[in-house]
């Protein structure tokens, strides 16, 4: 699965072609492609709940630079929050509401193929390929009990330790 580029979505379920509509009517990829921009989180892998929200993460060196840009081109969404938390590593938090979705933007200063968000999701979507679809069922499960993705999908896996942490060492068993 080709995760660097949103194509796959027009063609997915419901929620994922809204969800290619409502980032193209951003222009979200074309205004911040000099950001690797990338969607990540449980609406790709398709274990998304009612609410689930757009996860976008971003790859920056000035942080400033990019709040400015993000403030310009979305300050007139609804409910519209930037957050710049940590200056040295360049992390930004930048949300708000468009077209039903909760957008979540998320950047800092390594490179976004390289970033926990989106190597939790090609894990997670590696997970959910060789289980069983009844494995993908507990995990929307889980989430629909509170539960957050990485959490419900260590203790699926029986993990222990930091879930976050587990997960990324978590090593698939062939089917042979």
């Amino acid at each position: 699965m080709n995760f660097k580029s949103i194509a796959y979505l027009k063609t997915g379920n419901a929620v994922q072609q809204k969800a290619y509509k409502t980032l193209t009517d951003l222009c979200f990829f074309e205004t911040f492609k000099n950001y690797e921009p990338l969607l990540v989180g449980t609406i790709p892998i398709e274990i998304n709940i009612q609410n689930s929200d757009l996860d976008l993460i971003l790859f920056t060196t000035n942080v400033q630079e990019l709040a400015l840009k993000l403030t310009q081109q979305y300050q007139h969404k609804a409910n519209f929050k930037l957050k710049i938390s940590n200056l040295e590593q360049h992390i930004l938090v930048c949300t708000f509401t468009y077209q039903d979705f909760e957008i979540e933007i998320y950047s800092q200063n390594i490179p976004t193929t390289k970033q926990n968000g989106y190597l939790h999701m090609v894990k997670e979507y590696e997970i959910l390929k060789a289980m069983p679809p009844s494995f993908k069922q507990q995990v929307i499960q889980l989430k629909k009990q509170g539960l957050k993705t990485e959490p419900a999908f260590a203790q699926l896996l029986k993990l222990t330790g930091n879930p976050y942490q587990s997960l990324l060492t978590y090593v698939i068993p062939s089917k042979n």
